[in-house]
């Protein structure tokens, strides 16, 4: 594949020994960043392949967007790879390439660190003006793969972006009383976490940049064949939170059904759903 515009052929998609360098650096940090382990890193990529995905990157009335709309969230997300612009495409090979893993590793200390080639929930997603993604848990099982879901890293794509956008990454802490962290959606910044039951996060505030523009991101998850005993739970899928005042439609579901429905029922059903 040709190099893009500005990058030497021999130049890979980012600078790997700053990224090991930076890895061996800020492992501790990882570990012990509030309210579970995450960290950010600017400049990430090599600007001009960011650069090209920027331009590149699926307008809104293209294929591969699938909606996601419902009380708990407005957003657009793609992952079909092969419908999307060679740029695009070297960059989401990259960040899931050996080199990407062996850095992660690094970083998070958690080995056998595996990358989904069928970017399930990952690839491109997009938060028009209006869009939110209310705090939640991801995902903590890849049913095709079988495999426990580990790491997130999501890479920002907006420049010249206003603080008065929104669109910030939060960060909550595992009762769910206030906001820990947060992270503004900035051009190359790279944002690693955990992901666990109790890693509470999103974009719970709508975006609102003017109408031309969105909040662009690339979005990525690493795996392992098992997880720490003390992290284990029943599969699942995204689990929504309440911030102080919200209510969500999946909790009151949950809630509702856990009145109503035998104990047994409910085991027999979420065994069912790890298969």
């Amino acid at each position: 594949m040709s190099a893009p515009s500005g990058v030497g052929i021999n130049a890979l998609e980012a600078d790997l020994s700053f990224l090991m360098d930076f890895a061996d650096k800020n492992h501790e940090r990882y570990l012990t960043a509030m309210p579970f382990p995450h960290i950010a890193i600017d400049d990430f990529l090599r600007p001009e392949v960011l650069d090209a995905v920027v331009r590149d990157f699926p307008s809104r009335d293209s294929e591969p967007w699938e909606a996601m709309i419902d009380k708990d969230q407005k957003k657009f997300a793609a992952n079909v790879v092969s419908k999307m612009a060679p740029s695009v495409r070297q960059v989401l090979y990259f960040l899931n390439s050996r080199e990407i893993v062996n850095f992660l590793e690094k970083l998070t200390g958690i080995e056998g660190l595996i990358p989904d080639p069928h970017y399930a929930g990952g690839g491109c997603h997009e938060l028009r003006p209006g869009g939110f993604l209310k705090v939640h848990a991801d995902f903590n099982w890849h049913k095709q793969m079988r495999l426990d879901r580990r790491i997130n890293l999501l890479v920002y794509l907006n420049k010249d972006w206003q603080p008065e956008y929104g669109g910030n990454l939060e960060l909550w802490d595992t009762t769910m009383s206030h906001k820990v962290a947060e992270y503004a959606p900035l051009f190359n910044r790279c944002v690693i976490f955990n992901t666990t039951d109790n890693s509470y996060h999103g974009n719970p505030v709508p975006v609102g940049c003017p109408s031309d523009r969105s909040r662009r991101s690339l979005a990525f998850y690493y795996y392992t064949n098992g997880r720490p005993a003390g992290e284990v739970s029943e599969s699942h899928g995204t689990l929504f939170k309440n911030r102080p005042g919200e209510a969500t439609v999946g909790e009151v579901t949950v809630s509702f059904a856990h009145r109503i429905v035998p104990p047994i029922v409910l085991d027999t059903w979420r065994k069912l759903r790890k298969r």
